[in-house]
């Protein structure tokens, strides 16, 4: 489970990781001729190592719908009535994804013939018979005839010259293409650069060879494959923008690469419903907020398990240092272990004189639990008029525990002495905070929250704990004498 949320998802092993990110803020201009307006622009999906993670749009007083479709997802803006220059802007976010795939798949297009007049007829099928003739395939005819379109070999043939000058390049190679059984059409792509204002848009030509086979190819060098730092904005052979009730439109970009962190980057990501995604962030804010803190408690049971089992160490109730170390992670360990201390001394010494009173075991608990939540208030009301506002953190602190903790410790002191006393409640404090500065460590939080499978991890490793039984750490001073006699 681990491994796959951190494959498939990208959640950082580590805080404070960051992820790059693309934001890309495409302007619509026009001229509006004083009727209704509708405007459509085409939008990009998530594609070969980019990730969409956000869009948003900002136009004054128009109605806009978003149309979710896989082979032409777009933008929609309608108005009513609109004169004059018109402005509207469409953002996007992508996620730098090297794990990033196509979500689309483009439909193969037709293979419309078209005749030219001549004599643009006659010189385009000279121009297709001499690139077929060097070729072997739909992607090589391709290669052949842009590098026959373009550079010093262009300004070397009639053909070309006279072709090029009848019909634009771009849609010259789409009509050769088609001709020849070849199906293809002009795509539209944004080369990536940082920092780039008022960008326009590349056109490409989308070559198939079959449904499922395709390759993009510049027009200017011919070279396959899509550039790096490319992203297709449309890739179905759409119009870019189309614009009713209006003139003069044009789509202008401009592109920032900033840096976010990990977490917050794939957050869009994480969320995607899926079988295996056992996520908390699926979950509302304040259920999140809730088991942040809950995940955090086996890995306080594992401190507890290594310290009893392997180590030793007597506590005052088995996982009562859990539950310490859970409110020193609301008061702060300073503050924490102080009123503690103050708690658990003022309990001890009120029931001492409880205990006179040969109460039976329910009274007397009861006695010391309202005793308990007595002593915290009176702590937290002088605190504060004395303007330490920390002391009102004591109240985190659990109060039926610190209760049972009380009564243990001072039935324990009357069957044993007050060594034991020291020991078990010193060994609670020592096992409490080291279960909180495990507990508090950022690394662990992150983990914790994020990966769900490490709560299994911590199950196994308590489970083969669970069947030790050896010496601990602590019995071995029984063997001094025989080292000494040894010796």
């Amino acid at each position: 489970m681990t491994l796959y949320r951190h494959v498939q998802f990208e959640v950082p092993w580590f805080p404070g990781e960051k992820r790059q990110i693309w934001s890309i803020e495409a302007k619509v201009e026009f001229d509006a001729k004083g009727e209704s307006v509708e405007a459509v622009l085409a939008l990009p999906l998530t594609q070969r190592g980019y990730t969409r993670i956000h869009e948003s749009t900002a136009s004054l007083a128009y109605g806009l719908s978003f149309v979710n479709d896989q082979d032409n997802p777009r933008a929609i803006w309608t108005k009513r009535t609109a004169d004059g220059h018109q402005e509207m802007y469409y953002k996007v976010d992508f996620l730098v994804d090297p794990k990033a795939a196509d979500i689309y798949q483009p439909k193969m297009p037709d293979t419309p013939f078209t005749e030219y007049p001549e004599p643009y007829f006659t010189a385009a099928n000279h121009l297709s018979k001499q690139a077929e003739e060097v070729s072997a395939d739909a992607y090589s005819f391709t290669r052949e005839l842009i590098k026959a379109l373009t550079g010093d070999t262009a300004s070397k043939s009639q053909n070309t010259g006279l072709i090029l000058d009848y019909k634009p390049k771009n849609r010259l190679v789409v009509d050769l293409l088609n001709n020849a059984d070849v199906p293809a059409r002009i795509v539209r792509g944004l080369q990536l650069e940082d920092g780039r204002r008022r960008q326009g848009i590349t056109e490409y030509i989308q070559v198939f060879k079959d449904e499922n086979d395709w390759q993009i190819f510049d027009l200017a060098t011919g070279i396959q494959g899509r550039p790096d730092n490319t992203l297709l904005w449309e890739y179905n052979g759409n119009s870019l923008l189309e614009v009713v009730g209006g003139k003069d439109s044009q789509v202008t970009f401009s592109m920032l690469l900033v840096e976010q962190s990990a977490q917050s980057a794939v957050a869009p990501k994480i969320s995607e419903a899926d079988f295996l995604n056992f996520s908390i962030d699926s979950l509302p804010l304040e259920e999140q907020a809730l088991f942040k803190g809950i995940l955090l408690i086996p890995i306080g049971v594992l401190i507890v398990v290594l310290l009893r089992v392997l180590v030793g160490l007597k506590t005052s109730g088995t996982f009562m240092p859990v539950l310490i170390a859970m409110a020193f992670m609301q008061t702060s360990l300073m503050t924490g272990l102080i009123g503690f201390l103050l708690v658990v001394g003022t309990g001890l010494v009120i029931r001492g004189y409880l205990s006179h009173l040969n109460l039976l075991l329910v009274s007397r608990i009861s006695a010391v639990i309202i005793t308990v939540i007595g002593i915290i208030s009176i702590f937290s009301v002088m605190s504060f008029k004395v303007g330490l506002t920390e002391g009102l953190k004591i109240t985190f602190f659990p109060m039926i525990i610190l209760s049972w903790t009380i009564e243990r410790m001072s039935v324990l002191w009357e069957e044993e002495g007050p060594k034991e006393v020291v020991m078990q409640g010193g060994g609670s404090l020592l096992v409490a905070v080291l279960a909180f500065l495990a507990m508090n460590n950022e690394y662990v939080r992150h983990l914790t929250f994020n990966f769900m499978g490490i709560q299994f991890i911590v199950l196994g490793v308590i489970l083969i704990l669970g069947n030790y039984t050896g010496y601990r750490l602590l019995e071995l001073r029984r063997f001094k004498p025989l080292a000494d006699k040894e010796g």
